[in-house]
């Protein structure tokens, strides 16, 4: 099992921290949380001043899964980028071509000449996505804190999704399938239908986990009241997705920007109300991601009906037809964003007139944001709900240390 090292004022700290052993008092200690902690979701180390059992501070250390991403982007070109776009929140990467793809169409232009057909398959298997991310981050936050079973559940569940997109492009995790300009293949044949069955099987799984998570007494005795975020020090943060609105703002670029086929689609936005404890609590951080589940069901519903009524295959329809041969954008600043499963995700582009390839590519990365608020809402805690705040933020470290 993993170590967890202990610093206390008469024991000299072998690793660099914002904490030496002078600043303590005689009642303070240091523990070193990870970075090879199961809980910890991810190579991060968490530094925690503790008095006892209370935690007075909480220090996250950065950089041990640092990937360079920005840096690649300066000598690639736009297209040859996408697949480092998947691997920043790696188990949402359908919804992080979605952004990045959507910023680059703009700069050029064309984002309002991709056919809908192919607009409506882009929100398809991003709802998927979104899903199957959700499902990794309720599944997993239930095991931490000692529900075993939802997390077994969910991951058999979330296999079907996989399958179905790897139905699109032949990947399970990394799909390089949504391209600059349109798609790298349409749907196959009878991936509508598959999908609906998926969503008839899905749905009754759905009020299983409402049962032995959301109403659990056991769950709810660990996660409300523990990390309350209000919603002015989320939005000071610059906390997005179910983060915030587990602090009740009603804030979704699906809604707020409109982008896409998302305004043809109907949905609402769950948010916090502190239902069972305070709002902006563990509890409603995991409730926003049950009930964004249920809404993905209804826009993937409403999508496999369009794409069989309205916007039906054709033959002739070539999903490249717009994909360009080379991208040369002039000389400009752009910014675009996207609602991914854990918050907005931007992309600031630069570029200089170097042809094909960005002077800058700046990743805007909710987990970021969510994970910089851990210090305000785990101070006074207990040093066990450390491990209940951790998991309710969900962030992934492929996108922290990007």
């Amino acid at each position: 099992m993993p170590t967890i090292q202990i610093i206390t004022k008469n024991l000299q700290a072998s690793v660099p921290g914002k904490y030496t052993p002078d600043m303590l008092s005689d009642d303070e200690m240091v523990l070193n949380l990870g970075p090879q902690h199961p809980s910890t979701h991810g190579v991060l180390r968490l530094e925690v001043v503790t008095d006892g059992e209370i935690i007075v501070d909480v220090v996250p250390h950065l950089g041990y899964l640092h990937r360079c991403f920005e840096k690649h982007t300066e000598a690639l070109t736009f297209p040859q980028i996408l697949p480092y776009v998947d691997r920043l929140d790696y188990v949402a990467s359908m919804n992080n071509e979605h952004a990045f793809v959507m910023g680059v169409e703009k700069m050029l232009g064309i984002d309002k000449d991709i056919p809908k057909r192919i607009e409506y398959i882009r929100v398809l298997v991003c709802e998927l996505n979104r899903i199957a991310s959700h499902f990794i981050a309720i599944g997993s936050y239930a095991m931490d804190i000692g529900a075993y079973t939802p997390f077994l559940w969910l991951l058999r569940d979330r296999e079907h999704i996989l399958r179905l997109l790897e139905c699109t492009c032949g990947a399970r995790m990394l799909y390089n399938y949504i391209w600059i300009g349109g798609l790298y293949y349409d749907i196959p044949v009878g991936f509508e239908e598959k999908t609906i069955d998926f969503v008839n099987y899905l749905k009754p799984k759905m009020d299983e986990l409402q049962k032995i998570i959301v109403e659990n007494k056991i769950f709810i005795q660990r996660t409300a009241n523990v990390g309350v975020l209000p919603m002015d020090l989320a939005i000071n943060y610059g906390c997005t997705g179910p983060v915030l609105r587990g602090s009740g703002l009603k804030f979704d670029l699906r809604k707020v920007d409109a982008y896409s086929v998302y305004p043809e689609i109907d949905f609402k936005i769950p948010i916090g109300t502190g239902k069972m404890g305070t709002t902006g609590d563990c509890w409603d951080r995991n409730y926003v991601r049950v009930q964004e589940c249920l809404e993905s069901i209804k826009i993937i519903e409403q999508c496999t009906q369009k794409l069989l009524k309205e916007h039906k295959r054709d033959r002739e329809f070539n999903p490249q037809a717009l994909v360009p041969k080379r991208i040369r954008v002039e000389p400009t600043e752009f910014y675009a964003r996207a609602e991914n499963p854990k918050g907005e995700l931007g992309f600031y582009f630069k570029t200089e007139g170097r042809g094909e390839q960005p002077y800058r590519c700046k990743a805007r990365s909710c987990s970021f944001h969510n994970l910089s608020v851990i210090h305000e809402i785990s101070k006074g805690a207990l040093l066990s709900d450390l491990i209940a705040i951790i998991g309710s933020l969900d962030f992934v470290m492929g996108e922290v240390d990007r």
